[in-house]
């Protein structure tokens, strides 16, 4: 087959799909290598890119997938009423950003980094599609793993984990946890003053 005809039989297998098509499964259909197959999904990625219409094709780690262009998002949520797409709550933010930076963890795990339950919060992502259950913990009880989905990638504009913003430096943290409060200096002020100050001899009781 041409060029066009394995684009065309690519694109054919992604809108059919509807999810996340492995670079390795594509390989496997058109009966091609991977480095064959990545080169010509490339390419059409690169002419979805051109033509300026409502659909892209992405990368998301080693899969493909067609999705619309965020630029015609409220439309999209005004036609089909995605309540999945709702704005996300601080708490279900904070959720989502330690087990993005942490995962596989367990829901005990999130809910000591943030001290408190977060069972609702964790169900929520779960139906948005941002978090998905990625095994069991071996040990006793086996809880559940959670970490983050395509969705999430595609949803904050991320190609893989490894795009994620750096946290802030660990010496940044204990730099300031060291530096001493001012209410700390004064009394420490105080205290100094205190110890130059004469003490008075005590007198004898006749």
């Amino acid at each position: 087959m041409e060029t066009r005809e394995y684009q065309a039989a690519i694109e054919a297998i992604l809108f059919a799909s509807g999810e996340p098509v492995p670079l390795a499964r594509l390989a496997q259909a058109l009966e091609v290598d991977e480095d064959e197959a990545r080169f010509l999904t490339e390419g059409l990625m690169e002419r979805y890119a051109r033509q300026e219409g409502g659909i892209l094709l992405r990368r998301l780690d080693d899969a493909y997938q067609l999705c619309s262009d965020p630029a015609y998002a409220s439309y999209v949520r005004t036609a089909m009423d995605l309540r999945r797409n709702t704005p996300l709550s601080q708490a279900a933010m904070e959720v989502l950003a330690v087990v993005a930076y942490n995962q596989p963890v367990t829901k005990a795990f999130v809910e000591q980094v943030r001290g408190v339950d977060c069972s609702a919060v964790m169900q929520g992502l779960v139906a948005k599609g941002l978090v998905e259950e990625k095994g069991r913990l071996e040990l006793p009880g086996r809880p559940l793993l959670y970490g983050t989905t395509p969705h999430f990638l595609l949803s904050f504009g991320l190609t893989t984990l490894e795009d994620l913003p750096p946290l802030p430096e660990k010496e940044d943290a204990l730099a300031q946890d060291e530096a001493p409060d001012a209410d700390d200096a004064d009394t420490e002020e105080s205290a100094a003053q205190a110890e130059e100050q004469p003490v008075p001899p005590e007198e004898e009781t006749p």
